[in-house]
């Protein structure tokens, strides 16, 4: 049995997560282990670590390293807390394989000591771009420290062999969080607004926004042109979902808050909702609106469009469905009218998703089990031909 140690540091890593551990978990030939940490273990993130448990899988080995500041100083302190408890929890485990996903710091600090500790490493969703964030320079670091590469897209499979994967350790599966649409038994509208508490119309926008973290203290400003543009609207009703634990990510939240506060009517927000009950909202609302990578990578399997605001996801390969526009509020009238638009409500019907391929989360537990481990550590760089 190889043991493959899955970490997880907040509730949409988990999201992407959760049916490729459960199918670690029942294969013949695999055994999960899982390390929890980050938000999971926050209060003020939702303790979303119940959710983990809520679905069957054993927790075995907590990482306490969020610091109480979302400044640069109290991310980088976390990162440097999250190395000296994953290098005892990897320790004790002894696992044959690490599996990670994405970009975030929680990660990166598993990847670090994963690293020194001499174990192999799997990485999901390498090779994409997110150049407004420092996620973007954490996932082209984890993708140097893994061994098995596992991408959304083709164009991404590319990019991680021009990083020097070697091309027979990349593989193509698709995005797990699309993959999940088709494993979720999805709630009924009525389920969904009983869950939610909150009356759901055919204008309801589901609204999730984050700091971009390689600029300046510019998540409040941002932010406020959303809720300006927001404002006009008198007929729609609107989910807000709140920040990851970044850099600024409080100034949003405290934003989020007072907004509701004054729109208890028709505005709503939560910490956390759920894998579950998060995708069956995306089947009832009209739009997404804000930076979050779930506008890009799910949403358009929902055939709803996508007002994607700002630099955090610049780079993304994006559906036809997903709006950018600039984080002015100027920019981000004009995207959300389009997107409420009865035209291009019907454009989005018959959009194609390019995350979307069978059997994702399938083929990634098939890979692990049949992959041989030896001497996988001794990695060779892979060198383009450039000749011509």
């Amino acid at each position: 049995m190889k043991k493959i140690c899955v970490v997880t540091g907040s509730r949409a890593e988990y999201g992407l997560l959760r049916w490729v551990m459960e199918d670690i978990r029942t294969s013949q030939s695999l055994e999960l282990q899982t390390i929890v940490t980050g938000m999971h273990l926050s209060p003020e993130f939702g303790l979303t670590y119940s959710e983990i448990e809520s679905d069957g899988i054993i927790i075995d080995r907590r990482v306490e390293m969020l610091m109480s500041s979302d400044t640069s100083v109290g991310v980088s302190k976390s990162i440097g807390l999250g190395v000296i408890g994953f290098a005892d929890a990897l320790q004790q485990l002894s696992p044959d394989l690490m599996l990670i996903v994405g970009d975030r710091f929680e990660t990166f600090a598993a990847a670090i000591a994963g690293s020194i500790a001499r174990i192999p490493i799997g990485h999901i969703h390498g090779g994409e771009l997110t150049e407004g964030n420092f996620d973007d320079m954490i996932r082209h670091a984890m993708t140097k420290m893994s061994h098995l590469h596992f991408t959304a897209t083709a164009d991404y499979r590319n990019r991680v062999i021009q990083l020097g994967e070697q091309p027979n350790r990349v593989f193509h599966v698709g995005g797990c969080g699309v993959d999940n649409i088709h494993r979720v038994a999805l709630l009924s509208k009525a389920e969904l607004e009983s869950s939610l508490e909150f009356n759901l119309t055919s204008s309801t926008l589901l609204v999730t926004f984050h700091p971009v973290t390689l600029e300046e203290r510019t998540a409040g400003s941002q932010f406020q042109c959303l809720l300006d543009v927001l404002v006009k609207y008198k007929n729609i009703n609107i989910i807000f979902t709140k920040t990851n634990a970044d850099s600024d990510g409080r100034v949003i939240n405290k934003m989020i808050d007072e907004y509701v506060a004054q729109k208890p009517k028709t505005t709503k927000s939560f910490t956390s909702m759920g894998q579950v009950v998060y995708l069956s909202l995306l089947q009832y609302v009209r739009g997404v609106v804000g930076n979050s990578s779930s506008g890009i990578l799910e949403a358009p399997s929902f055939k709803i469009g996508t007002v994607n605001i700002g630099d955090r996801q610049r780079g993304r390969i994006k559906a036809p469905s997903v709006i950018d526009c600039e984080p002015t509020r100027e920019g981000i009238q004009l995207a959300v009218e389009k997107l409420l638009s009865d035209e291009f409500l019907s454009f989005v019907k018959s959009v194609n998703n390019p995350y979307e391929k069978k059997g994702t989360i399938r083929n990634i537990v098939s890979i692990l089990e049949g992959v041989s481990l030896d001497d996988i550590q001794k990695k060779v760089f892979f060198d383009l031909d450039l000749s011509h």
